[in-house]
């Protein structure tokens, strides 16, 4: 059963990894929401985007990433895999969303945003590097410790609806 929730994690994983390309197929102004406010004011200020069109795919990127990652976990760990109760919901939750919280941090942020071009958007190089130290240590405190409390929640409300 591990296994298969490791699976289903690394698949949650290829999720994201495609949500973000298909956000950066037009260059990476596309997913600026999810760079700092000094390279969002700068792409402004270079006319590459509006303040209006960052908070648009923002919100865009929430309204469909949000639901569409916490269907996905539902239904593997409710419907494929058949968990019953608070405990077993919330271990395969966890290892589900740590594993995509992972790759997130050492393929996405580590590697691609890192050490490619794919993410460099042109006259902002000077705000390199793009996601500093201390937002990678945000990013990790929310990926261990936030990524437990969502685990909590949704198996606590899935707990509920099963019983």
């Amino acid at each position: 059963m591990l296994l298969q929730v490791i699976l289903e994690g690394l698949g949650l994983g290829a999720l994201l990894v495609l949500v973000c390309a298909a956000g950066i197929r037009k260059g990476a102004v596309g997913m600026v929401h999810l760079y700092s406010p000094a390279v969002q004011q700068r792409c402004v200020k270079l006319g590459l985007t509006s303040p209006e069109r960052i908070r648009r795919n923002s919100l865009l990127f929430k309204a469909v990433c949000i639901p569409g990652y916490i269907g996905y976990v539902l239904v593997c760990v409710y419907g494929i895999n058949g968990a019953k109760g608070f405990v077993q919901g919330f271990w395969q939750l966890l290892v589900i969303l740590s594993v995509m919280n992972l790759m997130d941090r050492l393929l996405v942020d580590g590697y691609w945003v890192g050490h490619t071009n794919a993410w460099t958007i042109p006259g902002t190089e000077d705000l390199k590097p793009y996601i500093t130290a201390k937002d990678k240590q945000k990013k990790w405190l929310f990926g261990t410790v936030g990524m437990a409390v969502i685990a909590a929640v949704l198996s606590a409300i899935m707990t509920v609806f099963i019983h």
